[in-house]
């Protein structure tokens, strides 16, 4: 587990990447949300913090309440200098992230509404093969832009 309590010299894009695995519970968004506001702060970039807190915690939030799995990943880092990927790995490939609008009075179904408005882009990434058991998990991350 990385900790980011001690402040640190990090470049602006690459490595380090930061990431957690943690129970797939509705809980977990509150160590992402350390883990983005913490990452962010290393990389000069605390203006993006709002948004990047409220983005994974829409994807922690879909992961424990959309899949079976026990656990999953978060991961913050710099694709690029303008870029900061955030993204959470679950082991249940099948089920994909549907983007539908809710309606007026739906209680659910506004997350990925929320992240759509917030991030440059998003979406998924299948993880891992087997010729025979296919793939293994996914990503589902969103990008935020960083002013330069």
């Amino acid at each position: 587990m990385t900790s980011l309590s001690k402040p640190v010299q990090t470049p602006p894009t690459g490595h380090p990447a930061y990431g957690q695995s943690l129970p797939c519970e509705t809980r977990t968004a509150a160590h992402g949300r350390r883990l983005i506001r913490d990452a962010l702060g290393s990389w000069h970039l605390d203006g993006l913090a709002d948004s990047a807190e409220l983005i994974i915690t829409e994807l922690v939030a879909n992961a424990a309440r959309h899949t079976p799995c026990p656990s999953i990943r978060l991961l913050v880092n710099r694709s690029s200098a303008a870029c900061v990927h955030i993204g959470v790995v679950d082991r249940a490939p099948s089920r994909l992230p549907v983007f539908s609008p809710a309606g007026a009075d739906d209680e659910r179904g506004r997350g990925l509404v929320l992240i759509d408005a917030l991030a440059e882009r998003w979406g998924y990434t299948l993880l891992g093969s087997h010729p025979q058991r296919g793939f293994w998990g996914k990503e589902i991350w969103a990008e935020l832009k960083a002013a330069l």
